[in-house]
């Protein structure tokens, strides 16, 4: 089976924080933090009001959920639909 990443900018931290959002198969499992004039992007802003905002304990739910399948890109090898999709680290 193959996994597919997408990424999304979405409020963060009581929506303080804009990122750049990392899903595996729609269940997110790390984010990027963005630049300040990416930060201040009216059109970034405007696509995160239409996603889900997140905390820090529903990233640590979801990553362990991850943990636990063996499905967390980071830290198992999956067949990726998408690898060049997966953020740099």
């Amino acid at each position: 089976m193959k996994y597919k990443i997408t990424t999304a900018y979405c409020w963060y931290n009581e929506s303080s924080m804009l990122v750049r959002m990392y899903f595996i198969n729609n269940i997110p499992f790390t984010f990027d933090e963005l630049s300040e004039e990416d930060s201040n992007n009216p059109l970034f802003i405007e696509w995160a009001e239409y996603q889900l905002h997140y905390e820090p304990e529903d990233l640590y739910k979801s990553s362990f959920y991850l943990i636990d399948e063996e499905c967390h890109p980071c830290l198992f090898e999956l067949e990726l639909e998408n690898p060049e999709d997966m953020p740099d680290y």
